[in-house]
């Protein structure tokens, strides 16, 4: 109760360590988050997810700028490839957005994926109600980016920007990714590159091949061009930022909110269950060895996989029988 207590009184050591026992799947952190759900449901969470390389890096620290010269407090979670031997991010938040240090109003975290396929590591849903708690404004999350979008990111974010570049066959990847049915808001991002009017035009193509947007909100495309010229990039990053806050209006003034928060809640209803039923039986089973002897079952031929998942359903959840 200490620790909670802390995060809801803004510290952010607290929430740091908190977050990475989460990520460790650590029992007692799990108990931890339980208080802070009842003080979260308040901060507009913002996705940012696309290629490696589209700059979404780039674009999110100088989007936390813009909030802070709007005066709201921003937590982010910046999600990265693990390191194949600690298991942690690869990049850190020192090294990637260093001016929003020493500002206590900020608060910035990398996290690893640890090998989750749609981009985002499985605790950054609970580190949301972490940085919530804390009586953040605005949250930020950033996928992974590897190989095809993290689309994952609609399961968490309230407003999805959806970051491209010119020249990397983008225009036929969002067509394998569905990127259509996750975006909120495009960026182009580097337009000053050949083949950025491609990129552009095909995105419009797609955009009009919809039927319908719900809320009647058509995903706009801004065009933010080289970041070395500062007055005309950060004026299109005010204007994304205005864009998104326009499109969190929208959600909320066409009742599209709430579909959103359920959609995260029936996420964490399934990975919660996941954790108290599903977990302790793997566990047990790996420990007991007997895991190993079903699979040994099964290269043998001598069972197969969804008899032994039967066998096991039977074994365990008829009878309301979990192991110790």
């Amino acid at each position: 109760m200490e620790t909670a207590k802390k995060i809801m009184a803004g510290d952010a050591r607290t929430a740091s360590l908190l977050i990475r026992k989460l990520e460790d799947r650590n029992p007692q952190a799990k108990s931890t988050i339980k208080p802070l759900y009842q003080k979260t449901g308040k901060a507009h969470v913002i996705g940012f997810t696309g290629s490696p390389g589209a700059g979404k890096s780039t674009l999110i620290d100088l989007t936390i700028a813009e909030y802070r010269k709007k005066d709201k407090t921003v937590g982010a979670l910046l999600v990265d490839p693990s390191s194949p031997f600690s298991g942690g991010a690869l990049l850190g938040d020192r090294i990637r957005m260093e001016r929003h240090i020493h500002d206590k109003d900020v608060f910035i975290r990398s996290m690893s994926s640890r090998g989750a396929l749609g981009g985002l590591s499985r605790a950054v849903g609970e580190a949301i109600h972490v940085l919530d708690a804390m009586g953040k404004d605005v949250i930020i999350l950033e996928t992974v980016g590897t190989g095809q979008m993290g689309i994952d990111v609609i399961n968490h974010a309230h407003t999805v920007v959806v970051v491209q570049i010119p020249g990397m066959g983008d225009e036929i990847q969002a067509l394998k990714a569905g990127i259509l049915e996750i975006a909120d808001i495009f960026v182009i991002n580097k337009e000053h590159q050949m083949g950025a009017g491609k990129l552009y035009q095909e995105l419009m193509h797609m955009l009009n091949m919809m039927d319908k947007y719900p809320g009647g909100w058509r995903p706009p495309i801004i065009r933010v061009g080289n970041v070395t010229e500062k007055r005309s990039f950060e004026a299109r990053i005010e204007a994304l930022v205005d864009t998104i806050e326009e499109h969190y209006v929208n959600i909320v003034t066409h009742d599209l909110f709430s579909e959103r928060v359920k959609r995260k809640i029936a996420l964490e209803m399934n990975d919660a269950i996941e954790s108290v039923v599903f977990e302790p039986i793997i566990t047990h089973l790996v420990a007991s060895g007997e895991f190993e002897r079903m699979t040994t079952q099964v290269l043998k031929r001598q069972s197969d996989p969804g008899t032994l998942a039967e066998e096991l359903a039977h074994r365990y959840l008829s009878r309301n029988v979990l192991p110790p």
